[in-house]
Formats: structure tokens, sequence, C-alpha cells
């Protein structure tokens, strides 16, 4: 069996994006996530994701992390989606799609650019405060289509992400499901910098765009910064958050940047 794909980039973050309308991967998308996603023996990806059909919007999105869970919702992978559906035709410029998380609205910019409409965020809380390697530490929760922990810190380049992200995304607090985990410092009112810890990827990615929204949702509920949010990503790209914020909470959420086809490739799979 031979698949069509396309390896995407958003804002560094990267996918594997296939037309699955037909039902062909089907059931065996989680394992063919796994194996695919592996760097220098496969593909190599952050995360799977298949267009299939929906009733009532132009496509459903389904996204599949690099160790083949299955989550509601990625941010630079739903605008890789969007610009994968509308050169795929499946799409106008101007479309709706459905994920596990809801439905969104996206926009072709340019030949690089695409906005995405996001879901409101939710369960938004605040300075918690948990032990994380034997200190006492300041954590902010939300959930932006997948949940995310937020930390500030002062020396962002130096910090070691790596071994943090995982204490948080598996600390106890967080459990059953775990927690991406945001790690943030606030350069002015409308710019931040930011490295993420992805849950399913068990690593830190180039950017993650659920993590850049709770991160820019967070710091202005703190007061700290105002929309619109440039988020300047460890991969070098930028990514910018608007929203709308009232005493009633955060709504008109939107993600933009790049997201762009770095290449288009067939696989080769052997019949079940």
């Amino acid at each position: 069996m031979t698949l069509g794909f396309a390896k995407m980039s958003g804002a560094g973050n990267d996918f594997i994006v296939i037309d699955d309308r037909s039902n062909v991967v089907g059931n065996d998308a989680r394992e063919l996530a796994k194996q695919l996603c592996r760097r220098r023996v496969s593909v190599g990806a952050d995360g799977l994701i298949l267009v299939v059909p929906s009733v009532g919007h132009d496509f459903r999105m389904r996204y599949f992390n690099a160790d083949g869970t299955e989550a509601d919702m990625c941010g630079n992978g739903g605008r890789c989606v969007a610009r994968f559906a509308h050169e795929l035709g499946v799409a106008g410029r101007r479309m709706s799609f459905e994920s596990s998380s809801g439905v969104h609205s996206a926009e072709i910019i340019d030949e690089r650019a695409v906005r995405l409409e996001m879901a409101d965020p939710r369960a938004l809380l605040l300075d918690t405060r948990i032990s994380l390697r034997g200190d006492e530490t300041v954590v902010h929760r939300v959930n932006t289509g997948v949940p995310h922990a937020v930390l500030e810190v002062r020396d962002l380049d130096g910090y070691p992400v790596l071994e943090m992200g995982r204490a948080v995304r598996e600390h106890e607090h967080f459990m059953p499901e775990g927690t991406n985990a945001d790690f943030v410092a606030v350069d002015d009112r409308h710019t931040i910098r930011l490295r993420t810890y992805e849950r399913g990827v068990e690593d830190e990615t180039l950017a993650c765009g659920t993590g850049a929204t709770a991160a820019a949702i967070v710091l202005a509920a703190r007061g700290e910064v105002e929309s619109p949010v440039t988020v300047r990503t460890r991969g070098g790209h930028e990514l910018v958050v608007s929203f709308y914020m009232s005493h009633l909470g955060f709504c008109n959420v939107s993600l933009s940047g790049d997201a762009t086809v770095v290449y288009r490739g067939e696989i080769e799979q052997s019949g079940g």
C-alpha cells in the first residue's frame, strides 16, 4: 500500500500530514504515528495529522502524537492542516474544520502565514503551588485545547527544560492525563519568549501553538502582557496570539504564523 504525505512545518513544529478521507489508514493510525514519527530511522516528526471527512464542515482533523497517543488539538498542526487542505482543494482560503476540541476557523493569509481561530481557553487557574525537585514552585494552569502548565523563569536560555519539563509533565498534581509544560520569559507588554516540553512527544519541541496560546493567556490574566502577543519560539520563529479579554474571561483567540510544506513523498506500507 502506498500512502502520499506532506512533511510540514508550523513555526518549527513538524508534522506528517495525510489525506485519509477514503479511510486507508483507519484503525492503524496510532501504530503508523509511532512508526513514521521516529527520527533518524523514519520520516521523523512531532506528530501525525489525518484529514478525514466531516459533516457540516470542510474536514475533520485527527492528531496523533509521536508516541501514538491521540490528542484533542494541536495549534501549529491545525495551521498546517489548514494549508494542506487548501492546497488539496478540500477547503478555500477561509475554512472551518473539526478537531476533538471543537470547531475551528482558519484563513490562509499568504504563501507562508496561516491564522487559526482557537477554542476559548478553559480551566484557567493561576498561582498553583507544587513541590518540584524539592522546591515549592508556582505554576499556572490552562487548557487551550490540551492541558498546559505555565512557569515563568528568569534565565530561559539556560533553563533545564528537558529535566524540569518531564518533572512537571509527570507530576502527580496533573495526573492521570499529565500536562504540557511551558517555560516563559516576558520581554515587554507585547513580546514573550517560550520553550515547551510536549506531552506525547516527551521532549522539548521547537514550537508549540497551544503552548504559545497558553502562555499568552496566563500572562495576560496576570496583567503582564496584552493582545496581540508575539511569542518567540525555541526554533527562532515567531507566533502571534491575539485575544479579547474581559472580566468574563477570554474569547476570540487566534494563533498566526508560519505553516509551510517542507516536502512531499510516498510511504510504502505492507498490507495487513
